[in-house]
């Protein structure tokens, strides 16, 4: 019989994970609303176990608490017993305050993306030293993990992996957009679109960003003049100031 996981919330986030991870666990969801719970359970594969929030027994389960950061006081209230591991993907929510709202043995940080439905999910970690191999081969089901060795590190890493597919699609789809204000066919700046970034992310994982641009760029050609643009535009300065402030609202 495979381990079972309990989600503690069933958003966007606790699909996307739960979607990557049922063929590797049993998923068991837990949340406020049996309507909800039907809908997430649907756009799983294999059978789903659902149980309302109130009074939930989590003794001896391995959680993951997948609930707006602004509810973790409420939803602690409504938890029962004392959890085998807790990893919660609550964005800026330090383990003290999960320890203050939720018992259990073990805690753990993570912030996956929502690459996780498709097992490409960049995972950051922090939290029990002891448990860093097990968070590891758990996320590692989702995608990518890195072990990081204090919340800061996490809290900066959300800014960049946690945030940065909303950032990209921004990127994307203005890229887009620029082809089409040329004259090109919408259907086709999307498949060029799409096709670009899939090449990219193969090649990115090779090269620094910095040798894969120069390795495009000749001298007076059209690479340079769009790449011109873009510094016009402070699109380098945006994206860092993007981190610093995604980063500040985790402190908040």
């Amino acid at each position: 019989m495979s381990q079972t996981l309990t989600f503690i919330g069933n958003g966007n986030m606790a699909l996307a994970m739960a979607q990557a991870l049922e063929s590797h666990y049993s998923i068991e969801v837990v949340g406020r609303s049996l309507k909800n719970l039907e809908l997430f359970s649907s756009k799983l594969k294999n059978k789903t176990s659902m149980s309302l929030l109130d009074n939930f027994d989590i003794t001896h389960k391995t959680v993951l608490l997948c609930v707006k950061p602004a509810n973790l006081e409420s939803v602690g209230t409504q938890l029962q017993g004392k959890a085998s591991q807790l990893y919660s993907v609550l964005a800026g929510t330090s383990l003290s305050a999960l320890e203050q709202h939720i018992q259990s043995s073990s805690y753990v940080r993570a912030m996956p993306n929502v690459a996780a439905s498709v097992a490409k999910s960049m995972t950051t970690l922090t939290g029990d030293a002891n448990f860093e191999d097990e968070a590891s081969k758990l996320f590692s089901a989702i995608g990518s993990t890195l072990w990081l060795h204090s919340e800061k590190e996490l809290d900066i890493a959300t800014a960049l992996a946690g945030s940065g597919p909303a950032y990209l699609a921004l990127i994307a789809e203005s890229l887009s957009d620029g082809a089409v204000k040329q004259g090109l066919k919408r259907n086709d700046a999307m498949l060029l679109m799409r096709g670009l970034f899939e090449g990219f992310g193969t090649l990115v994982q090779k090269q620094h960003p910095a040798l894969l641009k120069d390795s495009v760029m000749s001298p007076g050609g059209t690479t340079a003049a769009g790449y011109s643009a873009l510094e016009d535009g402070n699109v380098r300065a945006s994206c860092i100031n993007a981190i610093q402030k995604a980063f500040e609202v985790t402190k908040k």
